[in-house]
């Protein structure tokens, strides 16, 4: 294998709450134009998958991710991205296979640590830099869930992006779910599994669904030291900013973490 051949990675995107593999559409080609493998996908009762996120649990949401890592070769690994909530996912999936990756990034997004709970980076947050405005948010038993409103998405979260891609998350955002309650019962990541893999964090500078304040909080709180940020970045940097952080995600990448 050549040199150039060797630093071509395999980057699996996870998207956040509501949305869906809809959201990498602008990054997976950028990506994928540099050589890389490019792998994204709908989690549970997201995007185009048809079960409700009322009816699942946390397991359950995260499985298709779960299911991509049980299923590669031996000898290979990835990059696993996530973003927003997919904070969440991507650390259970590096808890539960930490030799299949090779770095986990979250981007703009809840870090866990492993002297919590995987429930208290969701317990501390704050409220978004807006407010929820228009956002419907519900209890259903024991689970609370989240539909972002159209003014909510223009106001805290696509706020830099265009006005197509803004229509686009109208159309097709759903339903989500933080998994809050049932996250605060859960174990906590381990230092063997999730503990054990290099860890970096994307900053978006004008985030005001996650603020930049609490993102840095994040960071001190789970000691991760590989950090970057992105300037002028909502939320959504993956449409408004999508060549920023296609080129900090394979500069990240190339770094020999410890």
């Amino acid at each position: 294998m050549s040199e150039n051949e060797s630093k071509k990675k395999h980057f699996v995107l996870v998207h956040g709450l509501g949305h869906g593999a809809w959201c990498w559409y602008k990054l997976k080609p950028l990506l994928a134009y540099d050589g890389h493998k490019v792998t994204v996908l709908d989690l549970a009762a997201s995007g185009i998958d048809t079960q409700k996120i009322e009816d699942i649990t946390f397991s359950q949401y995260s499985k298709p991710l779960l299911d991509l890592l049980a299923s590669l070769p031996p000898t290979e690994t990835v990059v696993l991205v996530g973003h927003s909530f997919g904070g969440i996912t991507i650390a259970l999936a590096m808890d539960k296979f930490p030799e299949k990756v090779s770095l986990g990034v979250f981007v703009a997004a809840f870090a866990p640590d492993t002297h919590h709970k995987p429930s208290y980076v969701l317990e501390k947050s704050k409220e978004p830099v807006t407010g929820w405005m228009d956002c419907e948010i519900s209890k259903n038993g024991s689970k609370t869930t989240l539909l972002f409103g159209p003014k909510f998405l223009s106001a805290a979260m696509y706020q830099f992006c265009s006005a197509e891609d803004l229509e686009l998350a109208k159309t097709l955002v759903r339903k989500g779910s933080l998994f809050v309650e049932e996250l605060s019962e859960a174990k906590n990541f381990s230092q063997e599994g999730y503990g054990s893999v290099s860890h970096a964090y994307i900053v978006f500078s004008e985030d005001f669904g996650i603020p930049k304040e609490y993102q840095q909080w994040m960071i001190q709180n789970a000691g991760i030291h590989t950090v970057r940020e992105i300037n002028g970045a909502d939320h959504m940097a993956m449409l408004g900013k999508p060549e920023d952080l296609c080129s900090t995600l394979i500069e990240i990448a190339d770094i020999k973490h410890t």
